[in-house]
């Protein structure tokens, strides 16, 4: 890309979601973030798509086996 180039941004937004158990109870709250994608154009503001994500319960794994 040229530096005098206007970029635009691609606008984001936050999903909120209450995870419930079987008695309708909530468990857990989750929260992600996702842009509007229906903004986008292929090849001009992505050429591949990457999500991390990453559970809490797997990094405390993580964190206790490189602790032993």
């Amino acid at each position: 890309m040229k530096e005098d180039e206007d970029i635009e941004t691609i606008d984001v937004k936050w999903v909120y979601k209450a995870k419930k158990n079987v008695k309708g109870e909530i468990e857990r709250y989750k929260a992600r973030l996702v842009t509007k994608g229906y903004s986008q154009k292929a090849m001009i503001d992505y050429d591949e798509v990457f999500s991390p994500v990453a559970r809490l319960e797997t990094i405390r794994l993580i964190v206790s086996l490189k602790a032993q």
